[in-house]
């Protein structure tokens, strides 16, 4: 397989597997940019294995991973998410899903990781656990931790619809 038969094969899931971990359109089009171009040097070896688009969908785990040491994308983010709330939402049929993503967000990126893998991607333990380089125990207990932490987010707290509507 050439690159180029991946690239149009793969790259709309590529991109929307970033999108949904770096959780925001412009920052996943730069960490898939770049994956894409460390995998077209090394392409020779990557398209002789067997399954690429897992090759490749772990260098963009591993990228996203090694985000948080690198301050200035950090930086870079966090302007991002600052401009980003400054502008009102205008589609309030998807504050469920932008409530949701958001509080993902704020989720350490290993839990992220595993929560992304496990119900977006449809990913088993197993895999998810060779993926991040660990054991499918410590796959689960990401994914328990996450989960009772979007819960305790997520859930309703009494009196808050009503603060709502009495600040409107």
């Amino acid at each position: 397989m050439t690159f180029e038969e991946f690239a149009s094969a793969h790259l709309a899931a590529v991109l929307r597997f970033a999108a949904v971990l770096a959780g925001d359109r412009a920052a996943a089009d730069d960490l898939a940019q770049e994956v894409l171009i460390r995998a077209y040097s090394r392409w020779d070896r990557i398209g002789g294995l067997e399954r690429p688009e897992f090759y490749v969908r772990k260098m963009i785990l591993n990228e996203f991973l090694s985000w948080r040491r690198r301050s200035a994308r950090q930086a870079r983010r966090d302007l991002l998410a600052e401009r980003a709330s400054a502008v009102p939402d205008h589609a309030q049929a998807y504050s469920e899903r932008e409530a949701l993503l958001g509080e993902l967000s704020k989720l350490p990126r290993r839990q992220r990781a595993v929560l992304v893998l496990r119900y977006y991607e449809g990913r088993p333990d197993t895999e998810i656990a060779q993926l991040l380089g660990c054991s499918p125990g410590t796959v689960r207990g990401y994914a328990s931790r996450a989960l009772a932490a979007l819960r305790v987010e997520m859930t309703p707290r009494p009196g808050a619809a009503l603060r709502t509507k009495v600040e409107s």
